[in-house]
């Protein structure tokens, strides 16, 4: 619920009153444009808030209209060491009001003479608005709420954004180590508030202050996130213009200082973690339920951090948030012992703050025992494209006018925005557990949440996403007899996927790109994607019942023998493995190697490549067939290692064929069918490597900016440097241009076939990973000695970056496709 800020006064505390004729005079000598002589002069008391008393003055004159302004003090009697400290509020309110663009009302005069009022007080302007005193919003349309929680970080990044030194404020306070000189100056005021047992000392409170003294992060005592901080940052202390969702005030700034600006961030998000009541603590908004319309806290997080260009806080997050409801108890506890001495400024509803004061540290261990508290990437980060707002206005939005090219429909945003919050909640936060099961002893063993994760993956619809629309109505015809049949009940879970074009899907699959363990919890990894497609292709009905059907369900999985370590695969026509027809079946002699997916304890059958008939007319001679990995004769020899990384569980196998026995119905469209299954094969499944590539760039990129704006070298962040500056615009530059010429490739796709798009095709398999590798050398680079080990996934994304120029086909194949076409042209 919204309130008028005149609404917000209530009848005069006793216990704060003070002479008028005093104020008057004062008042009249030295705020500017003030009444004279006045002839009305009102106060009323603001009931909203409970730290320094504060005052509605109402003037007027015969010959002027009534003028507002508010008067700000400090309580009267004896106050505790550095509470309630107007003066430096009206310092900063001056200091941002003349040279920011933070919006703070405009302040008139500091009085320090306790012979006006009785105690120290400032004058400033009235700001005629809203506040919302709820922060779950009640009575607000849902788009609203977003808006002005949208408008809440922008304030928030605004004070952070403030050059402290250019305004007069860099002796305000020191940047460096403030969490720890906070918690010991809370400490103290807590066992000031507790030591006459009003309230009692809570044992749980020493054993918080412990715990966070001992898990202050690093960049505190660097003063890495030092700045202005407003101190008591949350929804009901901002004024809101009074009909537009903006903030026009932030109010209360008693707790002002320079220090951790991240302290600020935290407290802002208390309403997430805790709803603090009239009376008691009560669950916040993240386990009782969000409200429609209000973000989630890392949505909100993430407003922040990309609005004030900070790092992603997921390795501070749970510190910060301890800290802030430790301070919130002390604060409580100072509150509830004033009310005993009478004079608290809120009056009788200080009356249960002591009972605040512990439900707030139990909801600190509470939050302090969980196992994850934040995703491990901000949703819809900095670095990521926003789709729905950026094309909105290039109109390629389904069934409106002025469709422009490459804007994604209604439905792919919802995908999308599907996809990124799955990732944040579910990939994301298991990467590291992947990654010590991948490097343990049992590393070619499935871990135990990858099946949990692909059942809720099908379960949102994310499943098979990649599935091109023409392919899966062939499947459709030839399984299901042309209807549109799915593994359950779930009309989401639909087994052909969610008829998507490749264009559509270049926007998804760039997203499940940017972690290598993501794609395959969809059903969209390679090899499976590419060998479903050559079953979707050119699989009879009994093959696809028998092999794909369990392939799109995701209860099997498959691998790919077509390189062979004696001869350059490159080029299909070099293969020997032979197929000899026997009868009903065919005998397999041969040795492949780089079979990606064989060493998968899942994996039950292969795709074969070998040659049927070695006399036949050069691209007549291969064939593929299909041979179960448990067919005798079948050896897988060693995983191989790519830079080092073997890939478990997925792994890539060398594998040897010694009469292998496959019955002669496996065979796959035909007898010297081969070589024109592999180029169908090279469209689709060959270009998701590129949609791929362009999210291990973001990744990337957003490693790279994370740490450059929070790693100093020689005094300054690495941020701060124009060599780091131009070079990383350059990152941009290509990535932007590169993901054009992939989305122009899987358009042409869709418009035109594998063939006649071979040569776009082309380029963006050449460009795609190289751009990758230079956005992730760069990203190495700024991270030093930790960009190429085993502490970010840096090392091992441009492992696999570098693969895709030899495993996807070699560059100088691809370019000699190019340089073909372009020859064609000239001779045209």
């Amino acid at each position: 619920m919204e309130r008028n800020t005149a609404d917000l006064v209530t009848q005069l505390n006793v216990a704060h009153d003070f002479p008028y004729d005093s104020l008057v005079r004062y008042c009249t000598s030295n705020v500017s444009g003030f009444p004279q002589p006045p002839t009305r002069f009102t106060v009323s008391q603001f009931g909203h808030g409970q730290s320094n008393p504060t005052y509605l003055l109402e003037v007027g004159s015969h010959d002027s209209v009534v003028k507002r302004y508010v008067l700000r003090k400090k309580p009267p009697g004896k106050l505790l060491a550095s509470a309630h400290a107007v003066e430096r509020e009206f310092q900063v309110l001056q200091a941002l009001g003349a040279h920011t663009e933070v919006p703070v009302p405009k302040v008139f005069c500091l009085c320090n003479d306790p012979n006006v009022i009785g105690t120290a007080f400032y004058i400033m302007e009235f700001l005629e608005g809203r506040i919302f005193i709820d922060s779950k919003l009640p009575g607000v349309a849902p788009q609203r709420r977003r808006e002005i929680y949208r408008a809440t970080a922008k304030a928030l990044a605004s004070i952070h954004s403030a050059n402290v030194e250019s305004i007069g404020l860099g002796k305000y306070g020191r940047r460096n180590d403030y969490c720890k000189r906070q918690i010991e100056r809370w400490a103290k005021q807590y066992i000031a508030s507790s030591s006459e047992g009003k309230p009692a000392s809570n044992p749980k409170m020493f054993a918080l202050i412990d715990w966070l003294r001992h898990q202050i992060p690093p960049e505190d005592s660097s003063g890495a996130t030092g700045g202005l901080v407003h101190g008591d940052f949350r929804i009901d202390n901002l004024v809101f213009h009074p009909t537009e969702d903006r903030v026009i005030g932030i109010l209360d700034w008693e707790l002002s200082t320079l220090g951790n600006q991240m302290c600020d961030v935290a407290y802002s998000c208390m309403t997430y973690i805790a709803d603090i009541g009239p009376e008691k603590v009560r669950e916040g908004m993240e386990r009782s339920g969000l409200p429609e319309g209000i973000p989630s806290l890392p949505e909100y997080l993430a407003d922040y951090c990309s609005q004030a260009e900070r790092k992603w806080p997921v390795a501070e997050w749970k510190f910060y948030i301890a800290f802030s409801l430790f301070r919130g108890a002390s604060i409580f506890a100072g509150v509830y012992n004033r009310w005993v001495k009478g004079n608290a400024s809120g009056g009788e509803r200080a009356r249960h703050t002591g009972v605040l004061a512990n439900g707030l540290i139990d909801a600190a261990w509470e939050f302090i025992e969980q196992k994850s508290v934040l995703p491990q990437h901000p949703p819809s980060d900095s670095n990521a494209r926003d789709y729905s707002k950026e094309f909105m206005n290039g109109n390629h939005v389904q069934g409106l006018p002025n469709q422009g090219k490459f804007v994604p429909s209604q439905k792919v945003l919802a995908l999308r925005n599907k996809l990124i919050k799955f990732m944040e909640e579910h990939i994301y936060p298991m990467e590291n557990e992947f990654y010590e099961l991948a490097q343990s002893k049992s590393r070619w063993t499935v871990h135990p949440a990858e099946e949990k994760l692909k059942e809720i993956a099908k379960r949102e619809g994310l499943w098979n996403l990649w599935i091109p629309l023409d392919s899966a109505v062939r499947a459709r015809n030839l399984i299901f007899d042309g209807r549109n049949n799915h593994l359950s009940s779930d009309a989401n879970d639909l087994l052909l996927g969610a008829g998507l074009t490749n264009l559509e899907y270049g926007y998804l699959c760039e997203i499940m790109g940017r972690s290598i363990w993501a794609p395959q919890i969809f059903n969209c990894g390679a090899p499976d994607t590419g060998n479903m497609e050559v079953l979707l292709r050119y699989g009879n009905k009994e093959q696809l019942q028998e092999w794909l059907v369990p392939l799109l369900e995701g209860t099997i999985r498959s691998g790919f023998a077509m390189t062979e370590p004696q001869v350059a695969s490159s080029d299909a026509t070099n293969i020997e493995c032979s197929m000899t027809r026997q009868g009903d079946s065919y005998i397999i002699n041969g040795t492949k190697w780089w079979t990606s997916g064989a060493m998968d304890p899942r994996c039950r059958i292969l795709i074969v490549m070998g040659k049927t008939d070695f006399n036949a007319a050069r691209h007549k001679q291969q064939s593929m067939i299909l041979v179960d990995v448990q067919t005798p004769g079948v050896h897988i020899k060693r995983p191989l290692t790519v830079f080092g990384f073997d890939d478990a569980p997925h792994g890539h196998a060398e594998i040897t064929f010694e009469n292998v026995c496959v019955p002669a119905k496996n065979i796959i469209l035909g007898e010297g069918r081969g070589f024109e299954i592999a180029q169908g094969r090279l469209g689709p499944g060959r270009l998701h490597h590129c949609m791929r590539s362009i999210g291990v760039a973001e990744r990337g990129m957003q490693l790279m900016v994370q740490r450059a704006i929070s790693r100093k070298t020689f005094g300054k962040f690495i941020a701060q440097y124009g060599s780091f500056l131009s070079d990383m615009a350059k990152c941009r530059i290509e990535l932007e241009r590169t993901r054009l010429l992939v989305l122009e490739a899987a358009d042409q796709l869709d418009r035109h076939g594998n063939k006649k798009a071979r040569g776009i095709l082309a380029m963006a398999k050449v460009a795609a990973p190289n751009m990758a590798l230079k956005v992730l050398d760069m990203a190495m680079q700024v991270h030093g000695a930790a960009g190429v080990s085993s502490e970010t996934v840096l090392a091992h994304l441009w492992a696999a970056s570098r693969t895709l120029r030899i495993a996807d086909g070699p560059d100088e194949v691809h370019l000699g496709t190019i340089a073909k076409l372009e020859l064609l042209k000239a001779k045209l």
